[in-house]
């Protein structure tokens, strides 16, 4: 696959997660598919030749390492900034605010960071790496929101004496 079509596939994913995050969402049972997009992205990037440079091969699976590190630490970060709260009826909610937004701005600058560090010791790294690092926050932020999801909807239930 051609680096444009994956900077266009990595945009695309991040655009839909990133503007839906500001819409709050309703966690439900059918809330299971929160792995797909990382699933795609990592199935992408670990099919793309370049993921690794050949030239270079330890360098480049060091910073591959902290990238996906850096992708790790920002869907934690933005899983724990992120609202979650249960209405009158017991249904759980979640939105992401500023705070998150800034959590993104933080795990962008650190990329650019990082790829700054490779372009200087003249390890070549493709936009694989960058997917897998997405891949890796877009996961670690669904799982981590779900389950603090579901630990207040397990807060909220209240038996029923009877």
């Amino acid at each position: 696959m051609s680096g444009l079509l994956n900077i266009v596939v990595i945009t695309a994913a991040v655009a839909l997660v990133f503007a839906r995050q500001f819409k709050a969402q309703r966690v439900t049972s059918e809330s299971k598919t929160w792995w797909l997009i990382p699933l795609v992205l990592t199935v992408m990037a670990v099919r793309e030749p370049g993921l690794l440079d050949p030239v270079h091969h330890t360098a480049s699976a060091a910073l591959l390492g902290v990238e996906v590190l850096i992708g790790l630490a920002c869907g934690v970060g933005w899983a724990r900034t992120t609202r979650i709260w249960t209405d009158a009826d017991g249904v759980v909610w979640t939105k992401g605010g500023w705070a998150a937004a800034g959590v993104w701005l933080c795990g962008l600058l650190l990329r650019l960071g990082l790829l700054g560090i490779a372009a200087a010791m003249g390890v070549h790294q493709g936009s694989a790496t960058t997917m897998l690092s997405v891949a890796a926050m877009l996961l670690t932020r669904g799982g981590a929101t779900l389950w603090r999801a579901q630990a207040a909807q397990q807060k909220y239930r209240v038996p029923v004496a009877g």
